[in-house]
């Protein structure tokens, strides 16, 4: 499990012209399995990804292809984790 960290470089005007690019990427990335949560950070300086792959290598092409990498308004970081406990209803995202 992998929670990525996004910070904005730009301004949220800057970030905010490439948000509908943004949004159709995280539903290609919702669609393919790969992202779990997302949202933006508050106050709204980035956002956050929660996704599942099989390691950093994995998701960092997929991360290549967010406009706001492409774009350059947003930094990103990798952070894995294992997820050993959960709320009810969240139980299949517990590593075993």
């Amino acid at each position: 499990m992998f929670l990525i960290p996004i910070n904005y470089t730009q301004p949220l005007e800057a970030v905010d012209a490439f948000l509908v690019e943004h949004r159709e990427y995280l539903k290609r990335n919702y669609a393919a399995g790969v992202f779990l949560l997302s949202g933006r950070k508050e106050p709204v300086d980035g956002g956050v990804i929660l996704a599942r792959a099989s390691s950093a290598a994995d998701l960092e092409p997929i991360i290549a292809t967010d406009p706001f990498k492409v774009h350059g308004v947003a930094a990103y970081q990798i952070v894995e984790f294992n997820p050993t406990m959960a709320a009810p209803g969240l139980e299949s995202l517990v590593v075993a």
